[in-house]
């Protein structure tokens, strides 16, 4: 059974960090695609951070200088580093992964397009 358990959310002040991870457990296919997704109460979910098991990654405009996706496949961890945090970067973020998609353009990933998510880790940006 695959799990996907975000952690590392919280509350900062604009201009600060925060670093979330995705413990990923009960995953044996051989490749993944797998991407940060975040939503804020009256938004639209955007998919912000991809990355491929190939090491591709993609981010999106609106944090592309600031976000940073990576995975540690020895421990089978992904993490969003996020730097220069702003107000809308407020949402809660949501770690998903596939195991037949190939990643490519974050702009074109679509929450439909993934087998597993997990439950999210709520960031607050204030001010």
């Amino acid at each position: 059974q695959v799990q996907l358990v975000e952690s590392g959310g919280g509350s900062v002040q604009a201009g600060g960090s925060l670093s979330l991870s995705c413990a990923v457990s009960g995953y044996t296919y051989s490749r993944y695609c797998m991407a940060w997704f975040r939503q804020d109460s009256g938004k639209e979910r955007e998919a912000v951070a991809s990355i491929d098991s190939d090491g591709s990654s993609s981010v999106a405009d609106s944090v592309k200088g600031r976000f940073t996706i990576s995975k540690d496949n020895t421990k089978n961890i992904l993490y969003l580093q996020m730097n220069s945090l702003k107000p809308e970067d407020t949402a809660m973020y949501v770690c998903t992964a596939d195991p037949v998609r190939w990643c490519g353009e974050v702009s074109r990933l679509r929450w439909t397009d993934f087998s597993y998510r997990g439950k999210g880790t709520q960031v607050t940006v204030s001010s």
